[in-house]
């Protein structure tokens, strides 16, 4: 399970409907040029929190159906809604993913003891491994060294999808946990994050710049840190310039500028501004995305 792992675009079209064949061509330029480790399904990038039910079972079966098992893949099963979350987390379990991940539960002030037997609720009933998704910028919940403990001492707790930029906290939890994952959840960092032993990354931006990214990984293995961060820099480039158009807008325009049919995003997330698509290709051209 360690690896680049790509968190996964869906593609919709103007009604807020699925593309499935748009969705297999996004599955499989990733396994096949951008050379992912596997996907991370139903996450932020994938837009999960504007979805039905009915829709993502839709998109881990479709996912599932077409990446077999040519690479891992990581079932986002997280809600508010706890039944719904062991609904899905039930369904992605007998469709073979390899392992779940849950957002930890937002907006309301959850206590510890409340998240911790969300969790282990959403384990108990599925069976299947799980990786915490740690957003606090997005969640507002900060999850403290001593609440790792106790999350971690379930054992079918493997992991966590750390995105959050205390470096200090990260190199504290690598040091604790030396036998759990953790995968860096910033793409702007991820050479920071390899310095601080993590055990491999999940990102939006791999979807289009999986190679570049890779490179980043292979240098550091090999502790060329001076050319790892030269590579950063380039795919730092290209994040801040995505960023400034919208990323996720940008990013499923670079692959509808390629011929993928990325589609667009669903509302009430703006769709792509046409006028920005001249932008776009300049991109893909100075970066050989």
């Amino acid at each position: 399970m360690k690896g680049l792992f790509t968190a996964l675009l869906i593609p919709f079209d103007e009604n807020g409907q699925i593309k499935e064949e748009g969705l297999r061509q996004v599955v499989r330029h990733n396994i096949d040029v951008q050379k992912v480790d596997g996907l991370y399904v139903n996450g932020s990038t994938g837009e999960n929190f504007l979805l039905t039910t009915d829709q993502k079972k839709f998109i881990f079966e479709t996912v599932k159906d077409e990446a077999k098992d040519s690479v891992k893949l990581i079932a986002q099963v997280g809600s508010l809604n706890l039944e719904e979350a062991v609904e899905l987390g039930r369904f992605a379990t007998e469709l073979g993913y390899d392992s779940l991940s849950a957002v930890t539960p937002f907006y309301y002030p959850f206590t510890f003891e409340e998240i911790k037997s969300y969790y282990n609720t959403i384990i108990e009933e599925t069976g299947n491994d799980m990786i915490i998704y740690a957003i606090p910028a997005l969640t507002g919940v900060a999850i403290s060294m001593e609440q790792f403990d106790e999350l971690f001492a379930n054992e079918k707790v493997i992991g966590v999808k750390y995105t959050d930029s205390n470096f200090f906290a990260l190199e504290r939890l690598r040091n604790r946990y030396p036998d759990k994952l953790i995968y860096s959840g910033f793409d702007e960092m991820l050479v920071y994050g390899l310095l601080s032993g993590v055990d491999g990354a999940i990102g939006s931006t791999y979807n289009v710049n999986g190679l570049r990214s890779r490179r980043i990984m292979e240098l550091c293995e090999q502790n060329k840190f001076e050319e790892a961060y030269e590579v950063q820099h380039e795919a730092n480039d290209i994040i801040e310039k995505v960023l400034e158009l919208g990323i996720y807008q940008t990013l499923k325009e670079i692959l509808n500028v390629k011929g993928i049919d990325a589609g667009t995003t669903k509302n009430p997330l703006s769709s792509f501004d046409p006028s920005k698509r001249g932008k776009v290709e300049k991109l893909v051209e100075d970066f050989n995305l």
